[in-house]
C-alpha cells in the first residue's frame, strides 16, 4: 500500500530541485565543450536563403504588430475546443462563441482604426 507519510517529502523536493537545475546546467556545459569554435566566411554568412544580404541587420520595427496580432491568433485557438465538441454542447455553447467572435471583431476594428494594422 502506498502511505505517503513514509517518504521525505522535503528530502524528494530537493532532489528534484537540484536535478532539474544540474539538467539545463549540464546541458549549456557540454554544449559549449563539444560545440566547435572556428569562425570563418562559411560560419558568419547568412544561410537560410541565397540571396546575401543588402545592409545592416539592426534594423528598427514597428511594436505595433507584436501588440494586436499576437492576441488575435492566441484568443482564436480558443475556439477549436468549441468547434470540437459543437454537437454536444448545444445551442447555448454556440451563442457563447459567437459573442466570443464579436468581441474579437470589435477589437480588431478597434485596433484598425487607431492605426495600429498600418505598415507604412
Amino acid at each position: 500500500m502506498f502511505l505517503l507519510y513514509e517518504y521525505d517529502i522535503l528530502g524528494a523536493f530537493l532532489i528534484i530541485l537540484i536535478i532539474s537545475s544540474l539538467i539545463p546546467i549540464l546541458a549549456f556545459l557540454i554544449s559549449g565543450i563539444l560545440a566547435p569554435i572556428r569562425k570563418g566566411p562559411e560560419k558568419l554568412s547568412s544561410y537560410e536563403s541565397v540571396i546575401e544580404p543588402i545592409g545592416d541587420a539592426w534594423l528598427q520595427f514597428r511594436i505595433r504588430y507584436y501588440m494586436f496580432a499576437p492576441v488575435f491568433d492566441v484568443e482564436t485557438i480558443f475556439l477549436y475546443p468549441w468547434a470540437m465538441s459543437f454537437d454536444v454542447l448545444g445551442v447555448s455553447v454556440f451563442i457563447e462563441a459567437l459573442i466570443f467572435v464579436l468581441i474579437l471583431i470589435v477589437g480588431l476594428v478597434y485596433a484598425w482604426r487607431k492605426g495600429a494594422l498600418e505598415w507604412s
